[in-house]
C-alpha cells in the first residue's frame, strides 16, 4: 500500500502532519463516528408513526391488535416486507423491534432445543463454531463470544466470502454449525454477493446437518445509487439445492423507520419457522401488534417502502459522497489508505498500513474524534494485520461528518509517516 519516498520528502510530509495534528487538536472537537445510527433528519420521516395506528385496532383480517395473540405478525406487514426480504408471506414472521434480538433468541433456541434436521441440541455437544467473513459485523461476534461459540474467521472477497474457505471448512468439522452473513452492501465493507456465492452457500455438502445460514439482510432497501443492488433469493435456492432448512432469513425497519421502535422479521423454511414459533411460544403471547399496524398504515406496500428510502438516500447520498471526495483529496495518492465505495448500507471501510489501526484511532480520539474502535470488525476484537477502521457517516450532520474525515485523514497521514519513518 506504501509508495516509496526519500528520506527528505518523508521528513518534509510528516512535519506537515505532525503540524497539521497539532491544529487539529487544538480544535476542541467532540465528534463521534461509532454507531451506524439514523440522524434526527432521517427519523423525522417517520415522525407520522407517532400519530398512528390514529384510534385504529383492528388489522385487516379484523384481529384486534391490542389483545393477545398473533406471534406470527400482521400478515398485512408481513406482505409488504415479504418481497424486500425475498421470503414468501407464509414463511416470514414479523416479530419485535429488534432483528439483533430474533438473531439471539435463534442462538440460543438452537442451544437448547433441537433444530429440524438435528441430532442433539447444540449445548450437548463438545464444540460449537461459526464461520465469520471478515471483516464483519461486531455485534454478530457479540452473540458468538456471550455463548461460548468458537469464531472461524475467513477472508471476505469482492463477491462474498471466499468460498474455497467456506466449502472446506464447513465439509470437513462438524462442529461447524453456522456461518454469519450480510449479503447486500455488508457491514462494514459494502460487498454484494453474487449469484454464484448464494448458489454455493446454498449447494455446498456440509458435516453437520444442522448448519445454518444466518442471513442477516439487514440493508435489503438501503440503496446508495440510481442502480439498486439485487442479490439471488437465498431460501429459494436452498429449497432446490435440496437444503430447505439451511437458511434463517433476518431483517428489520430499524434504519427504515424508527431505529429503537421498527419491527424485525425472521424468515425461513416451513419447518424451522414451527420450529421458532413453538419455542417463541414459551416467552411470548405475541409481538407488539399496534406498532406493526402503524407500520402496515405508514409505509403501505412494497412502493411506499422504495419511496420512502428515496427520502432517506436524500439525506444519507451526500455524507457518503463527502467521506469518498475527503479521503481522496486527503489521501489519495499517498498510498497510506484504501477505501470502500458503497452502492448502499450504512459503512464505509477504511484499510490503512498494516500495524497502525489503533493507533490512528488513539490518535484521532485525542483529537476528539471517535471512532469505532480498531478490531471490532473481527472476531474477538482481533485484527490480525490491524489495519481496518470501520467508518459510520450517517449520524453526524454534515459539516461535522466532513470535519471528522478530514481529521481522520491527518490521522492517517501522521501515523503512516512516523511507521515509515521508523
Amino acid at each position: 500500500m506504501t509508495t516509496e519516498l526519500s528520506a527528505d520528502a518523508l521528513n518534509g510530509l510528516l512535519e506537515r502532519a505532525r503540524k497539521d495534528y497539532q491544529d487539529l487538536a487544538g480544535r476542541g472537537l467532540s465528534l463521534n463516528l461509532t454507531r451506524g445510527k439514523p440522524a434526527p433528519e432521517q427519523l423525522d420521516l417517520s415522525e407520522e408513526l407517532l400519530s398512528l395506528p390514529a384510534g385504529r385496532h383492528t388489522a385487516a383480517d379484523g384481529t384486534d391488535v391490542r389483545n393477545y395473540g398473533g406471534l406470527e405478525g400482521l400478515l398485512e406487514l408481513r406482505e409488504i416486507f415479504a418481497g424486500v426480504l425475498q421470503v414468501p408471506v407464509g414463511q416470514l414472521l414479523a416479530a419485535g423491534n429488534s432483528s439483533l434480538e430474533l438473531m439471539h433468541d435463534s442462538l440460543v433456541h438452537a442451544l437448547l432445543s433441537v433444530l429440524p434436521g438435528a441430532e442433539s441440541r447444540w449445548v450437548e455437544q463438545e464444540r460449537i463454531a461459526f464461520l465469520c467473513p471478515i471483516p464483519g459485523y461486531d455485534r454478530h461476534f457479540a452473540l458468538c463470544e456471550r455463548f461460548g461459540i468458537e469464531m472461524i474467521p475467513v477472508p471476505m472477497t469482492a463477491e462474498g466470502p471466499d468460498m474455497e474457505v467456506v466449502e472446506r471448512l464447513v465439509a470437513e468439522d462438524p462442529a461447524v454449525k453456522g456461518i454469519w452473513c450480510v449479503p447486500k452492501y455488508s457491514n462494514p465493507d459494502g460487498v454484494c454477493y453474487s449469484d454464484a456465492t448464494v448458489a454455493r452457500l446454498a449447494a455446498m455438502n456440509t458435516a453437520a446437518p444442522d448448519f445454518r445460514i444466518f442471513w442477516d439482510n439487514a440493508y435489503a432497501a438501503h440503496h446508495l445509487t440510481d442502480e439498486p443492488v439485487e442479490i439471488a433469493d437465498l431460501l429459494a435456492a436452498c429449497a432446490d439445492a435440496g437444503n430447505p432448512d439451511r437458511a434463517f432469513v433476518f431483517g428489520s425497519t430499524s434504519k427504515i423507520t424508527a431505529a429503537g421502535a421498527g419491527v424485525a422479521f425472521f424468515g425461513s423454511s416451513p419447518a424451522n419457522v414451527k420450529w421458532l414459533l413453538a419455542n417463541n411460544a414459551k416467552r411470548s403471547i405475541g409481538p407488539d401488534k399496534v406498532n406493526q399496524l402503524r407500520h402496515a398504515l405508514f409505509l403501505r406496500d412494497g412502493d411506499g417502502v422504495r419511496t420512502h428510502m428515496e427520502r432517506q438516500r436524500a439525506l444519507l447520498g451526500p455524507k457518503f459522497e463527502a467521506v469518498a471526495r475527503i479521503l481522496e483529496a486527503e489521501l489519495g495518492g499517498t498510498g497510506l489508505a484504501r477505501w470502500t465505495d458503497p452502492k448502499g448500507g450504512y459503512f464505509v471501510t477504511l484499510e490503512v498500513p498494516d500495524g497502525c489501526a489503533k493507533e490512528v484511532v488513539r490518535r484521532a480520539s485525542e483529537a476528539g474524534i471517535v471512532l469505532t474502535p480498531a478490531g471490532a470488525t473481527h472476531p474477538y476484537g482481533d485484527d490480525p494485520r490491524d489495519a481496518t477502521i470501520r467508518i459510520a457517516p450517517s449520524y453526524p450532520g454534515l459539516e461535522e461528518l466532513e470535519q471528522a474525515i478530514e481529521g481522520l485523514a491527518v490521522c492517517v497521514r501522521l501515523v503512516g509517516y512516523e511507521q515509515q519513518a521508523g
